[in-house]
């Protein structure tokens, strides 16, 4: 077997990254990474396995079910979501097309490929479209059977994400509910995810809640920074940053349905770090707060203050800048990494750091878990490292990163 210099250089880069204190060895067991693909100018997949390695990511979710990113991925032990788009909703409706999709699309893949849940459709019910709608129970349905009839139900789940705007009521975190003509569409989903033990997922972002409203939501709330937080007057729970009151306002919701045990996972998050005039807080520097901080929240394994002993599973967004994303200029800047292979900004996250936050709030929606003004505290950051010893593995962290991002630019051929 010819042996493959650029994915060497790759790995031994990783290997750089994390050798140099820039991600805490706790990361590898935790992180998820959406790995979207709308752009004409990312890295082959055997070049981004390496990158996947080096922010500690575990589980990668996708849009589709790429079989190049799939054979990539081979014997690596990353989990894997894989997508059925919007589109492939009444086709999937059919047993038959269902059945063929997974054997084309999942079987050819097992073992060697850890795939282990499907979604199908993405934020279908805040779409307003009753096709869509009505299409969607019965697709989750027949791929499903499909993992049954092929002995894969055990380890592959199906499921769909949804927007926060299928939320109603969103603050206090105890009052969650969702949307009243939505709930007919969504009690016979959340029946499927209790019968085949499949978890619900939610796109959640603060970053909206913040954009629509910057002179009401504090900064240092929905970027996990130092503040005093809130209180749910009702259950008394305190939380210090928003992404964690919109999970419990989604817990409050499946709740008062009588889903009150139902697996939830936050199947998108994240915060762009460029954005038009208008797009309050888009920058490098509160993306790395937002995207650092939650980083080393999630390897905490601590739960949300309405389910303390929950492990979180949480998908950050995303992998890459896509610049063929329509919409505006954020949409085009989430990613951690530039097509190139370089980071979009360093998330400065090193085994030293610490967090103290246990609790949050909100996302997306304007009236999504949307607290009051809070007082504005402190934006030091936990990113920042204090004291002689951290300024020191901070130059050493930095002289490794260069060193490594060498490596990934002359593998890439990229131009210096």
């Amino acid at each position: 077997m010819e042996f493959d210099y650029t994915r060497f250089l790759y790995y031994w880069a990783s290997l750089i990254l994390s050798i140099s204190g820039v991600l805490s060895p706790t990361m590898v067991d935790s992180i998820g990474i959406n790995y979207g693909q709308i752009a004409n100018n990312l890295p082959s997949p055997d070049n981004v396995v390496p990158l996947v390695k080096a922010i500690g990511a575990t589980k990668v979710k996708l849009y589709d079910a790429d079989p190049r990113v799939l054979r990539a991925f081979a014997n690596t032990g990353v989990e894997f979501v894989v997508g059925l788009g919007n589109e492939y909703l009444s086709k999937m409706r059919d047993p038959e097309n269902a059945r063929a999709w997974v054997q084309s699309n999942v079987q050819p893949h097992l073992p060697a490929t850890k795939v282990t849940c499907i979604t199908v459709g993405n934020e279908v019910l805040t779409f307003n479209d009753t096709s869509l709608t009505d299409h969607l129970l019965p697709a989750m349905q027949s791929v499903h059977t499909a993992l049954v009839n092929l002995g894969l139900d055990k380890q592959v789940t199906v499921t769909t994400p949804h927007s926060l705007a299928i939320l109603e009521t969103s603050y206090p975190p105890s009052a969650g509910a969702f949307r009243r003509d939505l709930v007919r569409c969504i009690t016979p989903i959340l029946n499927f995810h209790a019968k085949t033990g499949s978890p619900f997922l939610i796109n959640a972002y603060p970053y909206f809640a913040y954009k629509g409203n910057p002179k009401q939501v504090s900064l240092d709330f929905v970027l996990f920074q130092p503040n005093q937080g809130i209180v749910d007057p009702a259950s008394n729970l305190h939380y210090d940053n928003m992404l964690f009151a919109q999970i419990d306002a989604v817990s409050s919701a499946l709740s008062s349905l009588g889903y009150k045990k139902l697996p939830i996972h936050i199947s998108e998050t994240g915060w762009p770090s460029k954005g038009d005039t208008d797009e309050a807080g888009a920058t490098p520097e509160n993306a790395k707060k937002y995207n650092g901080n939650l980083m080393k929240l999630i390897c905490q394994k601590k739960g949300t203050p309405m389910r303390p002993n929950t492990d979180l599973n949480i998908y950050v967004f995303a992998l890459f800048n896509e610049n063929m994303k329509p919409g505006p200029t954020s949409e085009r800047n989430y990613g951690l990494f530039k097509p190139d292979g370089t980071p979009a900004y360093s998330l400065g996250i090193s085994s030293t750091d610490a967090v103290s936050t246990n609790t949050s709030s909100s996302r997306g929606s304007v009236n999504a878990g949307t607290p009051p003004t809070g007082p504005e505290s402190s934006s030091t950051g936990y990113l920042s490292i204090s004291g002689a010893t951290g300024a020191h593995e901070t130059v050493i962290g930095h002289l490794f990163i260069a060193s490594a991002l060498l490596v990934i630019r002359w593998a890439l051929r990229v131009p210096f």
